[in-house]
């Protein structure tokens, strides 16, 4: 009841134009926060079991979108976590075949009941990190993991499915007109994500991917920015030649160090571990054998990645790096998705029930986009990712009431049923 007295009173102070994203030209930022009743839980009940088992399945997903995004000769890069996040509360959603076809894409090896508390578990320790170490950019360290749903003003969602959105990922419900101005709406979501990545991760959501049928967008947005515990001196890096995977070769400004670091090798690559100020995360850099990465990426596995960092050992290194910017354009995924094994997901027919009590909402797209920076202080990275529902039903059209003649109104008491006042205008002048 409170979730449909909620949807009454939106629908009516959309009607009166009091809640919209306005125009393309002068966008109205909604500024109305639905939170849940409930707080987020700031230590989950989770276990060491079900940790091990979240890692393990966002990992196997991690790998499952890199092979499929890396068909080609392009760079790659991408948060695999920001995608399982953003998907996570999409599935806090899904019901039956849906939720069933969403846990096998994604690796989510939990019950919901577990999965959304691991997952909280996980997102307030990376927030607690870097406690006193430096960034790429001499200001602090910083990794910052947030999360935010945009949803259809006047839409009823169900109280069940904001508390789940509250508890675990400390989103509230933003509410939006997307059918008043679709690309506006996109404009101000960009906003919000532009903001929490600070400036890197510019028009997540091109002109034309909402539109009058979108119904609520899940967004998830991470920024890391974090010094070297070792740094590269300036003054070494030099131009040296780097063989492309096409085989052409191109000079690049390429950083040298000779430091002690976590390495390991074998007949088919070496790998060394650069950790982050604090050593409280790092970048592990695997070099495949010449003329070996193709054979080396396509056999790559979960295990055979983990039997290489248990083999780390501390040893000194003459370590050659090329600095690297690179910002991929927003990458579409629902295609990528369906290939995993989530089609019924974005199809007329999904279950996302939990949503908001109807089998209505599908996923129209997936939306993801990255960026990364890496020079001899460090390394400054941010993603995010943007999950739009529609609904696969056309709004309906408002009926006309214009009181343009007499008419009769009573106030009323809707408990009892009591007429308080009651009258006619006949002549409103």
């Amino acid at each position: 009841m409170k979730s449909q007295r909620f949807a009454w009173f939106v629908s009516l102070m959309a009607a009166f134009g009091l809640l919209a994203c306005g125009t393309s030209k002068d966008p109205i930022d909604p500024g109305t926060d639905l939170r849940s009743e409930k707080q987020r839980i700031v230590a989950p009940d989770t276990s060491p079991e079900n940790l091990e088992t979240l890692v393990d399945g966002n990992s196997r997903f991690a790998l499952d979108m890199y092979a499929l995004l890396a068909e080609g000769d392009e760079n790659v890069f991408f948060s695999p976590y920001s995608i399982s996040v953003a998907l996570a509360m999409t599935w806090g959603g899904a019901r039956n075949d849906t939720e069933a076809e969403i846990a096998g894409a994604l690796h989510f090896n939990l019950p919901q009941a577990d999965l959304h508390p691991a997952l909280n578990y996980v997102d307030l320790e990376l927030s607690s990190r870097g406690e006193g170490a430096e960034g790429a950019d001499e200001e602090p360290f910083r990794l910052n993991v947030v999360n935010s749903i945009w949803g259809q003003v006047g839409h009823p969602f169900l109280d069940d499915f904001l508390d789940v959105l509250a508890v675990n990922y400390g989103a509230g419900l933003r509410l939006m007109d997307f059918t008043y101005d679709p690309d506006a709406c996109g404009e101000v979501i960009n906003d919000w994500v532009e903001e929490k990545t600070e400036d890197r991760i510019q028009d997540l959501i091109p002109p034309g991917t909402l539109s009058d049928m979108t119904r609520l967008v899940l967004v998830n947005a991470i920024y890391f920015n974090a010094a070297w515990n070792t740094p590269f001196e300036e003054e070494y890096t030099l131009d040296a030649a780097f063989t492309t995977l096409a085989g052409a070769e191109v000079q690049v400004p390429t950083m040298h160090q000779d430091s002690d670091f976590p390495y390991t090798t074998d007949e088919e690559v070496q790998v060394v571990e650069l950790p982050y100020d604090g050593e409280e995360l790092s970048m592990v850099i695997m070099l495949p054998a010449q003329g070996q990465f193709s054979a080396f990426e396509s056999s790559m596995s979960l295990e055979r990645i983990n039997g290489l960092l248990d083999d780390l050992q501390p040893a000194l290194v003459n370590l050659s790096l090329p600095r690297w910017t690179f910002t991929t354009p927003s990458m579409k995924l629902a295609q990528i998705l369906s290939d995993l094994g989530m089609p019924g997901a974005f199809a007329g027919d999904a279950d996302f029930s939990g949503m908001d009590g109807q089998i209505f909402l599908y996923i129209g797209e997936v939306i993801h986009k990255a960026f990364i920076a890496v020079n001899e202080a460090g390394t400054e990275a941010a993603a995010a990712t943007a999950v739009v529902m529609c609904g696969n039903a056309a709004p309906p059209e408002p009926v006309t009431f214009t009181a343009d003649r007499p008419f009769i109104y009573m106030i009323r008491d809707i408990p009892t049923g009591s007429i308080l006042f009651m009258g006619r205008v006949t002549d409103p002048s």
